[in-house]
């Protein structure tokens, strides 16, 4: 079930990422441009969550490719699998910007990728592109 958005309205938006600069730099970004973050540490956190409240998901969701224990491509798996979050729109980070990497990734259902270093513009150019198209 596909939900409808506007383009700049506000969107709740979760991330998992473990390095926690990395996180701190993603939360701010995109809660500066008025999206609402709630931001996990790993892969297990975010699933969790999101398991939860299948019912009322995110709007977006940002995973780090590698993360300990659950990693990023993993979650991803399970949103694609699970019935009521398979629409959900995902964006990856990935310091691994080989094609090799970025191709698993869009395979495994990503809607879009951001490679590390990013710069804020091109963070919120995709998340915003991502969320215009849902």
């Amino acid at each position: 079930m596909k939900r409808e958005y506007e383009p700049y309205m506000t969107a709740e938006i979760v991330i998992a990422e473990d390095d926690e600069t990395t996180r701190e730099v993603v939360e701010f970004n995109l809660t500066d441009n008025g999206w609402d973050v709630v931001a996990f540490s790993d892969g297990n956190e975010c699933w969790e969550s999101l398991e939860s409240r299948a019912s009322n998901p995110p709007d977006l969701v940002v995973l780090d490719v590698m993360m300990p224990e659950l990693d990023g491509t993993a979650v991803l798996k399970r949103i694609r699998n699970h019935d009521a979050l398979v629409d959900l729109p995902v964006v990856m980070l990935t310091s691994r910007n080989r094609e090799e990497d970025i191709v698993q990734a869009l395979d495994a259902g990503a809607d879009d990728f951001v490679a590390k270093p990013f710069s804020e513009t091109e963070l919120v150019s995709r998340v915003e592109t991502v969320l215009d198209e849902v």
